[in-house]
């Protein structure tokens, strides 16, 4: 009588569990993402991201991007510190996506689509990424600012500089959270030993602190 008292228990236990299972993965692979509005936005919200590139080990250089929520000509701005500009919120949120856009909103586990756009740098230089882009996994990952779920997204192709001619491969994997409405972590190869990192170092948000 006692051990079928104690089978009952294990069963029991093994069936909430491998329900409990089923459950978090059916709820990870029918999680969608939609793009934030305006209203998910606070004044004084802030964003603290740490990047470094290197080759082969050395450091070639290394620095920190901020971007804040601040009011900004009647509405919501975000401020980016280091590049000391500022721009309405309303004019990223509400801009239409293009059909080869850098990320295909709703974001969905499994999710394919194709990433093509032109790019210039601060020298001047323009160029065009062509890319294959898949969400590969919903996952917590830790950085500096804290244990976050985010979405793991791969971006393999092409870039191409207009000014040189030359095209190398890339391979580019960004971590984006819901919850923070951006990117935790930023890794690219761009081969023969060229690697840039970023991560977020600091998150503050007036309603959550």
């Amino acid at each position: 009588m006692k051990q079928t008292k104690i089978m009952h228990y294990i069963l029991k236990f093994l069936y909430v569990a491998v329900i409990s299972l089923l459950f978090s993965c059916g709820e990870n692979t029918l999680l969608e993402t939609n793009k934030p509005t305006l209203n998910d936005f606070t004044v004084g919200e802030k964003w603290t991201w740490k990047w470094q590139r290197s080759v082969e080990g050395e450091v070639l250089g290394e620095g920190v991007d901020v971007k804040e929520v601040v009011n900004y000509k009647g509405d919501l701005g975000f401020h980016y510190v280091h590049l000391k500009d500022t721009v309405k919120i309303t004019e990223i949120v509400n801009r239409k996506q293009s059909k080869n856009p850098f990320r295909d909103w709703p974001l969905k586990l499994g999710k394919k689509w194709k990433h093509i756009e032109n790019w210039e740098n601060e020298s001047g230089e323009k160029g065009r990424y062509n890319r294959d882009v898949e969400v590969v996994s919903f996952e917590k990952i830790t950085v500096k600012a804290g244990e976050f779920w985010a979405y793991k997204i791969k971006y393999d192709g092409v870039i191409e500089n207009f000014a040189t001619g030359g095209k190398g491969e890339m391979v580019d994997f960004w971590w984006y959270c819901p919850d923070l409405k951006d990117y935790l972590k930023h890794t690219q190869d761009s081969g023969n030993g060229f690697l840039y990192s970023s991560e977020l170092i600091k998150y503050s948000n007036p309603n959550k602190n």
